[in-house]
């Protein structure tokens, strides 16, 4: 079986919608502190942080999405954005790559670090 990949833009629109419900969760913790108005006000002051974060994450990987290189996926056909060397398409997860020298090889996301050379 084919390992599949996540394309790097949806692993952190997943992040930013992991944050909104878990800070939607944190904030309804809350209520079953009722008797201690301090601490259920901390929950929902954290949940109202996380929740905050997200909208912050959601803001920069929409900044960081407009400079993208769009690509036409070769296995689905559809046009997919790429951050960095190597990335997978978002809609099938073939991994993609524009850079010739690593055409062929296995897939491996440590070619998108600064330090490695290949």
């Amino acid at each position: 079986m084919e390992p599949k990949y996540s394309s790097k833009i949806n692993k952190i629109r997943t992040f930013a919608l992991g944050l909104v419900f878990g800070g939607l969760f944190i904030s309804y913790l809350g209520v079953f502190f009722r008797k201690s108005p301090l601490i259920m006000s901390l929950f929902i002051i954290v949940g109202f942080l996380a929740i905050i974060a997200s909208t912050v994450v959601y803001f920069w990987i929409g900044m960081l999405s407009t400079k993208t290189v769009q690509v036409v996926c070769p296995e689905c056909g559809r046009t997919t954005k790429m951050l960095g060397r190597v990335d997978a398409c978002m809609y099938c997860k073939q991994p993609i790559t524009l850079d010739p020298d690593l055409d062929g090889k296995e897939f491996d996301e440590k070619y998108n670090q600064k330090k490695y050379k290949g």
